[in-house]
């Protein structure tokens, strides 16, 4: 078993911890009486003070109460990033209301089957910014709501028959948002996250990137999805910044904002970067952010070559971290004051624990590869209304089971080596599919991969499904001699299917099982 550092900012972890508000709204409101007039929330139709978020929180709190919300009920917001969301979100908060966080962009199957897991009080959708949720909103019989203050939302019909959870003494202890998995492996669980939780991951990964009152952030990562949540929205407020709101990421808008906004943190997927350069490099733009100065991936893999690119084209050193829903989500972070020229995720948070494990739950060695467990403050309190699920992969004593296989330098920085189910055993060799994608992605012409197995008579095969560059002549055969050069005969890709587009959550997650899919119906 082994512990990180302890130490942030000169300050014992443990001792940000003991300081944490009760409420993931407490800190925001305490900005709003100490810098009343800084700005907080910046989207498309309107900005705010924190004296008007205040007021906003204040207004919606009440509007929820209006309309039959109680303590221990759970809400299930359908939304794009907006306003109304973060005034929700701090409203639920302040009403003991568990606030389910969940995207429009979802097909109407996964909305309603969210919603029958989640058995909310009310939906509530943000219509101003998002046709998405419009669309869900008119589908399930939604009122629609004209608000000064947070715009036009609509509200479903009331759930006579949602029970509410109870309400813990210690509000620090209750449940405060709701994740729901991308359901790329069976039905989505709800993710319960608890108000320490959030706040033990928005205090101390807001310190290690070293927001401050300072800094303009843009929101271009989906809310309803955990690093968004967390590690932008919550430890943007948290250390009173400036958030500046994007329903959904567009990569000339996020040109002209980096510039016009003065923005200074740009947090994202790697995807996403590659896109914006990809957009600048196909209409010869130039980029132009003097304010920036921070940028970091995480949600996915980080490819050297996607790294090194990102980094001439911002001329600022790239941070990554490493996460999960579950941990709320960060683990590992690289460091302010040690920007890496690898693609590990960093050293773990403070005050968190972690261990390696084999296949029958030894410790690993010092440097080998094993599945990742982790305990501390940010892990989840388990899968809402899902025991079994919750067991197994929680044990009783805090260890969350990340079903990750990584390994720990000499350095003590984390290094994931893939997914234990993605894992591919090639004629007795174990191929890690980020090893195959980090070199695919070293093609000029690649901008994602994704490699899969694939079960053939006594073997598996690896299959590369590659995204190009828009344009390019590149063939599958130029791939594969390019892999061919450069992995070991057991690495090297079967077959290489070239895509127009790599399928994706709104995160920018590539969902491999649509692709594992794919192959399985050929």
């Amino acid at each position: 078993m082994q512990a990180p550092d302890e130490m942030i900012d000169g300050r014992l972890a443990s001792e940000i911890l003991q300081a944490l508000p009760a409420r993931i709204s407490h800190r925001p409101l305490r900005w709003a009486r100490e810098t009343p007039d800084a700005e907080a929330i910046v989207d498309s139709e309107a900005r705010w003070t924190y004296a008007e978020l205040a007021q906003a929180i204040a207004s919606t709190r009440q509007l929820l109460l209006d309309h039959g919300v109680r303590p221990g009920d759970r809400i299930m917001v359908v939304n794009e990033n907006c306003r109304a969301l973060v005034a929700l979100i701090f409203a639920a908060s302040e009403l003991d209301v568990w606030c389910a966080v969940v995207s429009s962009r979802l097909s109407d199957n996964e909305i309603d089957t969210i919603a029958a897991s989640c058995d909310p009080r009310r939906l509530i959708y943000t219509t101003a910014t998002s046709p998405d949720a419009r669309h869900h909103a008119d589908r399930h019989g939604a009122c629609y709501l004209k608000r000064e203050d947070i715009g036009e939302i609509a509200l479903g019909p009331l759930n006579e028959d949602a029970e509410p959870e109870p309400v813990v003494a210690d509000p620090a202890a209750q449940v405060a948002t709701m994740i729901f998995t991308s359901g790329t492996t069976g039905t989505p669980k709800g993710v319960m996250l608890t108000h320490r939780n959030m706040l033990s991951i928005a205090s101390v990964a807001s310190g290690l990137r070293g927001f401050s009152p300072a800094d303009r952030v843009y929101a271009v990562l989906p809310i309803s999805h955990v690093f968004g949540l967390n590690s932008v929205f919550l430890g943007s407020l948290y250390a009173g910044a400036t958030l500046y709101l994007t329903e959904r990421f567009d990569p000339e808008r996020t040109r002209d904002v980096l510039l016009r906004e003065k923005i200074s943190v740009l947090q994202g997927v790697p995807a996403m970067f590659q896109r914006f350069l990809e957009h600048l490099n196909a209409n010869q733009l130039e980029l132009a952010a003097p304010n920036l100065r921070y940028i970091s991936v995480g949600g996915a893999p980080l490819d050297p070559g996607v790294k090194q690119r990102i980094e001439a084209a911002f001329s600022l050193p790239l941070h990554n971290g490493y996460g999960l829903t579950e941990a709320s989500p960060t683990i590992s972070q690289t460091r302010l004051d040690e920007p890496l020229d690898d693609t590990s995720c960093g050293r773990l948070l403070p005050l968190m624990e972690y261990r390696l494990q084999d296949a029958d739950r030894a410790e690993v060695a010092a440097g080998e590869v094993g599945e990742l467990w982790v305990r501390g403050p940010n892990v989840m309190k388990g899968y809402y209304r899902r025991p079994k699920e919750t067991a197994d992969v929680l044990l009783p004593d805090g260890w969350l089971n990340t079903g990750d296989l990584a390994r720990v330098d000499d350095k003590g920085r984390l290094h994931i080596v893939g997914r234990t189910k993605e894992l591919i055993i090639r004629s007795g060799f174990n191929v890690y599919p980020p090893d195959v994608e980090a070199v695919l992605t070293q093609h000029p012409d690649v901008t994602l991969s994704a490699v899969v197995g694939r079960t053939v008579p006594g073997n598996e095969e690896v299959i590369a499904y590659v995204q190009l560059v828009p344009g390019s002549v590149t063939s599958a055969d130029d791939i594969k001699a390019f892999a061919a050069e450069r992995l070991a005969p057991y690495k090297r890709p079967a077959r290489v299917i070239i895509m127009d587009l790599l399928p994706a959550t709104p995160s920018g997650k590539i969902l491999k099982s649509q692709l594992r899919q794919r192959l399985n119906s050929e």
